[in-house]
């Protein structure tokens, strides 16, 4: 048994450019999927045009709230055939349940084999010009404006004492409250990226000091996007 790790792409129409072909190895002879979104996981497979007959795979949901135990019974039900993890979006196992199938297999001794593929929170880092040595992902920051605010002013001293990039996101709903709240707390002279529809035609990546940030703050509501700081 193997255990593939399974990139999928961050936008839509871009298989044939974001991903490499061993992926599509891999897919044509992989009958055993876990999936964040079952769905999204058959809507991918089939845009990948393999000539599968997507009702003849079988698919395990494995979420953020799925119990190890049942993780270890999905194991045991696929047997010692091949299984692929795949994402919402982008690298399976990074901001992904997923990693907690790949922590299964490694207490078992099952082979974990990770696909190249697109993952937007390096695609951002790449892409900011910021410090690439040293950065700290935190996934989403607290819903509750006191809250999160404290956590915007903490990850600013962070990068500036620590020489840090800090690295986030927010659920796309929520990006435009998130980034009037980081214009609201963080220095005129902290440095913001905003990475938006990575890999997309309409892929939008864009750093500059938080003061100028302020004279015109474009929208991203709904627009998957990171959200990076540095303070040089």
């Amino acid at each position: 048994m193997i255990l593939y790790l399974i990139p999928c792409n961050l936008a839509e129409n871009t298989v044939d450019v974001v991903l490499s072909p061993q992926v599509n190895e891999v897919v044509k002879n992989t009958h055993h999927y876990f999936a964040e979104n079952i769905k999204t996981a058959r809507r991918f497979i089939s845009s990948l045009k393999l000539g599968i007959e997507i009702d003849t795979l079988n698919f395990y949901e494995v979420s953020k709230n799925t119990p190890y135990e049942e993780i270890a019974s999905y194991f045991k039900e696929v047997g010692d055939h091949d299984i692929g993890v795949i994402s919402e979006a982008g690298c399976p196992g990074i901001a992904d349940p997923g990693s907690l199938a790949v922590a299964y297999a490694h207490k078992h001794n099952i082979k974990v084999v990770p696909l190249v593929g697109p993952s937007s929170i390096l695609l951002a880092l790449m892409a900011s010009g910021f410090n690439g040595q040293q950065f700290v992902f935190h996934g989403y920051l607290p819903i509750e404006k006191p809250s999160r605010s404290k956590m915007i002013k903490q990850l600013e001293t962070d990068a500036k004492n620590k020489n840090q990039t800090q690295i986030f996101m927010e659920t796309p709903y929520r990006n435009d409250q998130l980034l009037a709240d980081i214009l609201n707390t963080c220095n005129d002279h902290t440095l913001l990226c905003v990475a938006a529809n990575i890999t997309s035609s309409s892929e939008s990546i864009k750093t500059q000091l938080v003061k100028d940030w302020k004279k015109n703050t474009p929208s991203y509501n709904k627009i998957p996007t990171i959200f990076l700081i540095y303070s040089s």
